[in-house]
């Protein structure tokens, strides 16, 4: 699963528009919309994990340190208490914080920080025109 990215999230229209991003850019991508599916995954160790905070089923933060134990680094996501998660997120080990709502440039240049570029022959997908450098809270970069 070495190029694997694994988006856990339950609303399903933001699970599909991040799965069509990443399959665009040449990265394979699976997908769990609950917590008890997602630790499943992370055993597997993929590249990267993306995961909100709120999940049907439990703490999108379980994931987080499951995923830390194995080396794999994790992206949370959320629309709520930004500040409150956010240091939640990293102090467990995640990567980054980036909150609901986003854009996918955002995400997207997230993930290359964290993964570098796409797999081999791929064509990269630029950002459209005026868009902004990415809004980052991970450590040593600006947030």
């Amino acid at each position: 699963m070495k190029r694997t990215i694994l988006i856990v999230e339950d609303e399903a229209d933001l699970a599909a528009t991040c799965v069509r991003l990443f399959r665009r850019q040449g990265w394979q991508v699976e997908t769990a919309d609950t917590r008890r599916v997602a630790m499943g995954v992370v055993a597997r160790r993929p590249a990267l994990i993306i995961v909100d905070r709120q999940l049907p089923d439990g703490d999108g933060l379980d994931v987080v340190r499951a995923a830390y134990a194995t080396g794999t680094p994790v992206i949370v996501i959320s629309g709520h208490d930004w500040a409150g998660t956010r240091r939640l997120a990293l102090d467990e080990g995640a990567a980054a914080f980036l909150g609901k709502p986003f854009s996918t440039h955002e995400l997207l240049g997230l993930v290359r920080d964290i993964l570098g570029e796409p797999p081999a022959g791929t064509p990269r997908v630029p950002p459209p025109p005026g868009c902004s450098a990415p809004r980052r809270s991970a450590p040593g970069l600006p947030g």
